[in-house]
């Protein structure tokens, strides 16, 4: 590429970012000067990319770094201009046709804001939210969960598959039914455990998780991000313990477990400590 070639990119950029974004990656994607590894992707080849992204940016998010999840949002909607740049190739919808689809899609599913104004709850507009989209795909014979993509993580599948069960009626009416359910599930694993095989043990132990998730839908918890917030607490607090461990001079593989508890427990304290004040 010419200097006048790259100073029209930079003044589209400067100009219109989303347009100009657009226009490199058709240039990334030109059979001629793209780039050879953009040209090898294809829908399916991207897909692990895309989930990667969204990982991160959820991660830039519990870091509460604007920089960081502003960078990171780009990364994602690259995905999407990439996805784009594949049906514009094959002639099946561009960016544009993307937003379109959206636009049209959210005056629809919200009348109460670009209809007639009504003073709806959160948990109104989300039913009307649902009615409007079973309105949409009622011509469609498809299975309650049939909706459901495979490829969700497996938490967040468990709480689709959950909440359309519900819809129907299919569910707990109380939550002691589903803290019975989880003591249930957990006697039937420790039971697996002692007396059966170890797909049998792997199959308790997914029905356990399942009734999990099932509990934390039923206390309003998100089980996706509540997950993602445990990790990182346990990820925090160990390398603190881990940071003491080294401060001491000593090496983690020479301390008992008893030992590095007590340093958990220390730092557990030290944290919490720090969350009254």
């Amino acid at each position: 590429m010419n200097s006048s070639e790259l100073a029209r990119f930079e003044h589209l950029v400067a100009s219109d970012p989303v347009a100009g974004l657009v226009a490199i990656m058709r240039q990334l994607r030109d059979p001629d000067t793209g780039c050879p590894w953009d040209l090898k992707q294809t829908f399916e080849t991207i897909i692990p990319h895309t989930i990667e992204e969204t990982y991160e940016v959820a991660e830039a998010i519990m870091e509460q770094d604007p920089q960081h999840l502003c960078e990171e949002l780009g990364d994602l909607l690259f995905q999407v201009v990439f996805y784009a740049q594949l049906g514009a190739e094959k002639n099946w919808f561009e960016l544009a046709d993307i937003a379109q689809s959206m636009c049209d899609k959210l005056i629809r599913r919200h009348p109460h804001v670009f209809g007639e104004q009504l003073n709806l709850t959160a948990d109104e507009v989300k039913n009307q939210w649902d009615e409007i989209k079973a309105t949409e795909k009622k011509t469609k014979q498809v299975r309650l969960l049939g909706a459901i993509p495979n490829g969700m993580t497996p938490l967040l599948r468990a709480q689709k598959i959950q909440k359309q069960c519900a819809k129907v009626g299919f569910d707990w009416n109380d939550i002691a039914s589903v803290y019975a359910k989880i003591h249930e599930e957990l006697e039937e694993v420790a039971e697996a455990a002692e007396h059966k095989s170890h797909a049998d043990v792997t199959e308790e132990v997914g029905d356990l998780l399942f009734a999990v998730v099932n509990l934390a839908r039923h206390l309003g918890v998100d089980a996706e991000s509540a997950l993602i917030e445990a990790n990182q607490k346990f990820t925090n607090r160990f390398n603190a313990v881990e940071a003491k461990v080294n401060e001491s001079g000593q090496a983690m593989s020479s301390l008992s477990l008893t030992e590095l508890d007590a340093i958990w427990e220390e730092v557990k304290q030290s944290k919490l400590s720090t969350l009254n004040c």
